[in-house]
């Protein structure tokens, strides 16, 4: 299996497509104008609490306050409170928290008024980006990720991740990350420690320690609100976090980025260093991976799969909703419960991927194919849990129900990823748009397809002049590749009276196929 992150850069933004065997599973855009990430953290002022929700509103420079609910204090908020005031003054110049004295923890059921006030300065870590009109959600539990273990301030716990199972590694990781932590400090292990040494580890703890240093050095001048602690540049986040042994290839367009990725690269993989490419060309890197194509073909309302099924995706205010669909293809199982359980297999492993794609959180609800027998919608449902094992972000799914219902939760952390796929109608009808001509390309090709499994002799294509010129042009052309692929030549003939979406295959006979 081929795994390859490919990295294209502007001057505002840069976005990274992860490809699993050529096909685009994640797509992340990392804006300039982005102030508020995930992981950064602000020294921050209390702008009212409200007792009804139990919670605070805080000014962390953004438009609309953050929201700061009293679970989210962390119960070593009375420590934390201290130690910020301390340090902001100048009064405190050890960060270490060794002698530090900590207070006595909050009541876990109790009133944010009895905990925080007005006015009140506080360090806080933003743990969901603003979404729509909401402002961002924080928390003032600080943890300062590295690439094998999360450092917390302000707590004693050594914590594994649940997806290490190993119950002998998990005590090992557990021994070594004991013998190293620094007193005043918590360790979260991460899943991809498994099978590292202590020299590893405690290098990586010398770096977060070493950027909780240079934090708390920031608070004693920082104007309230101020960033005191952002996420480093995002290529090495989102290497840090997707990074592993089974990556093949790094596509870099930017001399510098490249430069930097191999440098981060050097300290958490040296063996690795070497799949990162610089990459030189004058077709743009997206286009030659064929990312701009699938752009184009998978956030539509409508995603193709293989077979001719089809996948339709709503969204609402409160949940997104996708239906299955079977489509037009041939039926080659043996009877229908066979056809639907194949097709909703189909349609899981693309669910995964467009869950991944799209980032879309919160209530998930899919409409599979209705399937009678018990067996196979287990096998639907572990299918499915299977495909999500990759997904990063924290999702349940729920047993399919008797109506063939799925429902997921996904956590959400960022805007959902929304791509505008639709274009301007060519034939100059004002506000009309119709779909991208990649899409329709996409379509004939699956149709040819369908009816070349039919066997017929001879086929006419007649479609819009437009399209038919984008199917024989260039070397080698999309009809080229049709004729390698299936050995069969397909005559195209250009209609000046279709519409731009319109295409018809004839037979030999001038018969209507599709």
């Amino acid at each position: 299996m081929e795994r390859e992150l490919i990295i294209r850069s502007s001057s505002e933004e840069v976005d990274f497509a992860l490809l699993k065997d050529g096909k685009l599973t994640e797509l992340q855009k990392d804006e300039d104008g982005n102030r508020f990430s995930v992981g950064d953290v602000f020294i921050a002022k209390i702008r009212k609490t409200v007792p009804g929700l139990n919670a605070a509103f805080v000014n962390v420079g953004y438009e609309k306050d953050a929201f700061l609910h009293y679970h989210d204090l962390g119960p070593k908020l009375p420590s934390l409170l201290k130690f910020t005031k301390r340090v902001s003054t100048g009064k405190l110049k050890d960060f270490s928290l060794k002698n530090f004295p900590f207070e006595k923890d909050i009541d876990k059921n109790g009133k944010i008024a009895d905990v925080l006030k007005s006015n009140q300065s506080l360090l806080v870590q933003i743990v969901k980006e603003p979404i729509s009109t909401k402002g961002p959600r924080i928390s003032s539990e600080i943890s300062i990720a590295g690439r094998y273990i999360v450092l917390v301030p302000f707590s004693n716990r050594i914590s594994i991740s649940q997806k290490i199972e190993d119950r002998d590694e998990k005590d090992r990781l557990k021994r070594l990350v004991k013998s190293i932590t620094p007193q005043g400090f918590g360790i979260i292990v991460r899943t991809v420690a498994q099978g590292k040494k202590v020299a590893e580890l405690d290098k990586d703890l010398q770096n977060l320690l070493s950027r909780w240093t240079a934090m708390c050095k920031k608070l004693h001048r920082a104007h309230h609100p101020s960033k005191v602690l952002g996420e480093m540049n995002k290529a090495s986040s989102y290497l840090r976090d997707i990074f592993n042994d089974t990556f093949t290839s790094i596509y870099v367009d930017d001399e510098e980025l490249s430069i930097q990725i191999k440098d981060y690269l050097q300290e958490i993989a040296p063996k690795k260093e070497s799949i990162v490419k610089l990459y030189q060309s004058n077709v743009p890197i997206f286009e030659k991976f064929g990312i701009e194509r699938q752009i184009k073909t998978s956030f539509g309302r409508t995603v193709s799969m293989a077979k001719g099924a089809y996948l339709v995706i709503e969204h609402t205010e409160a949940l997104h909703v996708i239906d299955v669909n079977s489509g037009n293809r041939s039926n080659k199982s043996n009877n229908q419960e066979e056809t639907a359980l194949e097709v909703n297999l189909i349609a899981a492993t693309e669910l995964a991927r467009q869950l991944r794609l799209r980032d879309m959180g919160g209530i998930i609800v899919v409409d599979f194919i209705d399937m009678t027998r018990a067996d196979n919608r287990q096998k639907l449902f572990n299918h499915l849990r299977d495909e999500m094992k990759d997904d990063r972000a924290k999702h349940k799914i729920l047993p399919p129900s008797k109506f063939g219902l799925i429902q997921i939760t996904r956590q959400r952390v960022r805007p959902e990823m929304n791509i505008k796929t639709r274009e301007v109608d060519p034939s100059g009808v004002i506000g009309s748009e119709i779909e991208a001509p990649i899409g329709v390309v996409q379509k004939i090709t699956h149709d040819l397809e369908q009816l070349i499994k039919k066997d017929y002799k001879k086929m006419t294509l007649n479609t819009h002049p437009f399209i038919a010129a984008f199917l024989t042009k260039g070397f080698p052309s999309v009809r080229s590749k049709w004729f390698i692929e299936h050995k069969k030549w397909v005559k195209i003939l250009p209609r000046d009276a279709y519409t731009y979406l319109e295409y018809h295959f004839f037979d030999k006979n001038g018969k209507q196929l599709k």
